[in-house]
């Protein structure tokens, strides 16, 4: 059974334990932060929702197959009825084995680089940070910018007390809204490269890109300054003394460099070359192995000191994402077999729905589920090959698939679990002991700041 004829079968309460979950990610940390500091119980968590969502699809049948069944075993025809869903929870385990490699082998390769001396935590030099790392973004992904610059960002702010809000504007900028001008930056785009998009057509999206990102940057440089400025005051000495470098510039283990282009071009040759179901997932999954295995090799040991690296933040991602990705199932298959029913039929409908969906639901198959419909709309099959292609070479088709991508990749940053690297980012960040705000507490942030910047984006571009 396909997924798409799965989705219109699942009853909607099915995706009530993604629900459950996501609510438990934002509430035990407030409830119960003993018990949910222990990577274990996260996973025990995890584990709770997602195993009954997994055994319901590996067993579960359509009414119609089994009145099917029940007909062949009254008049004595042997029948052997399959569970409906395994064959989508084999797709999602590789998948997501997959995506935690591949954050696995970046995270362990960035922790082999050492970026010494020469960074102030000022308000100057933090926003020249951000806007390096959300141009990064777009041509190594917003994973692999996220990896590379979170812990020389960490260092430079170490003596300053208040610093959430760098963390914060970090996730906005260089880990979701940074990575929309090539289809390297986020998973969604890449998806699309695959789809018959060409390379090069994300860089017509430079002015949506332009107007987010500088507005982020502005407005960070106005909020860090007064925060910096009030902390001076507050704390005895001169805050700017303290945070000016004491070493010069140096970038230790540059060798890993070259293992962080191995895995961009891993991900770009994958997509050049097609290759079967399973055996691309097997491809990544042991390229991401060998690289990060080689960077852990080759790295004195005393690099990943000096970055207090440590294993925990990757995996409190592994057992998190292990649980959102078999609990969302139900719901993406809903989604994806129920888009066509949401009456979208304008550019900002698209942008807005496309954005709040990614906002917690992987925003790659919510990509492609609005991208299908806008097709629909055009009179292109989405079982056509390269069939992306095909509709952005229709004005209005083009229109609507650029809302689409900028609604994925923006708007993932408008949660902790909105894109992958996030996720990651708080946990390195809390591991350097930086306070960061609860799920919702974070959601606050992004409804102040970055909301008022969407219904510019509205505005302006798909009106």
């Amino acid at each position: 059974m396909e997924g798409q004829e799965l989705g219109k079968l699942l009853p909607l309460w099915s995706a009530v334990p993604f629900v459950l979950l996501l609510l438990s990610i934002a509430i035990l940390p407030l409830t119960a932060p003993h018990f949910w500091e222990k990577n274990r119980n996260k996973a025990l968590v995890s584990a709770l929702f997602g195993l009954p969502v997994a055994l319901y699809l590996a067993t579960w049948v359509s009414p119609e197959l089994a009145s099917f069944a029940q007909q062949c075993l009254n008049i004595g025809v042997p029948v052997c009825v399959n569970g409906a869903g395994v064959d989508v929870i084999v797709k999602t385990a590789l998948e997501y084995f997959s995506f935690i490699l591949l954050l696995w082998a970046l995270f362990t390769i960035s922790g082999g680089i050492v970026i010494r001396g020469s960074f102030a935590g000022t308000p100057e030099v933090n926003t020249i940070f951000l806007a390096i790392g959300a141009v990064l973004a777009s041509f190594i992904g917003t994973t692999g910018a996220s990896m590379l610059l979170i812990r020389p960002l960490l260092r430079a702010n170490a003596p300053r007390q208040r610093k959430s809000h760098i963390v914060i504007f970090f996730i906005f900028l260089v880990s979701n809204t940074g990575g929309l001008l090539t289809p390297l930056g986020d998973p969604p785009l890449f998806l699309g490269f695959l789809k018959g998009v060409p390379f090069e057509w994300t860089l017509r999206l430079s002015p949506q890109w332009l107007l987010v990102c500088g507005s982020l940057l502005l407005i960070f440089y106005i909020w860090d300054s007064v925060v910096f400025r009030a902390e001076d005051i507050r704390r005895p000495g001169d805050l700017d003394e303290m945070v000016l470098p004491r070493q010069p510039f140096q970038i230790i283990g540059a060798r890993n460099f070259l293992l962080l282009g191995g895995v961009v071009l891993t991900i770009y040759l994958l997509g050049t070359f097609h290759l079967e179901h399973g055996m691309h997932e097997l491809v990544l999954c042991s390229a991401m192995i060998a690289l990060g295995a080689l960077s852990w090799r080759l790295s004195d040991k005393s690099w990943r000191a000096e970055n207090h690296f440590s294993w925990g933040p990757i995996i409190e991602v592994a057992v998190v994402f292990a649980g959102i990705f078999v609990t969302m199932i139900p719901a993406l298959l809903i989604l994806n077999a129920r888009s066509s029913e949401l009456g979208l039929k304008e550019p900002w409908q698209f942008f807005w729905a496309t954005g709040l969906l990614s906002s917690f639901l992987d925003n790659a198959p919510t990509y492609l589920a609005m991208a299908a419909t806008a097709a629909g709309l055009q009179g292109i099959s989405a079982e056509t090959p390269n069939y992306l292609g095909q509709l952005i070479e229709i004005e209005a088709g083009a229109t609507f698939l650029a809302a689409i991508a900028c609604g994925a990749v923006f708007m993932g940053a408008n949660t902790y679990i909105g894109n992958g690297p996030n996720f990651m980012v708080k946990a390195i960040a809390e591991s350097e002991h930086v306070k960061m705000p609860s799920f919702f507490g974070y959601m606050v942030y992004s409804i102040v700041i970055l909301l008022p910047i969407f219904a510019l984006v509205t505005w302006v571009f798909f009106r």
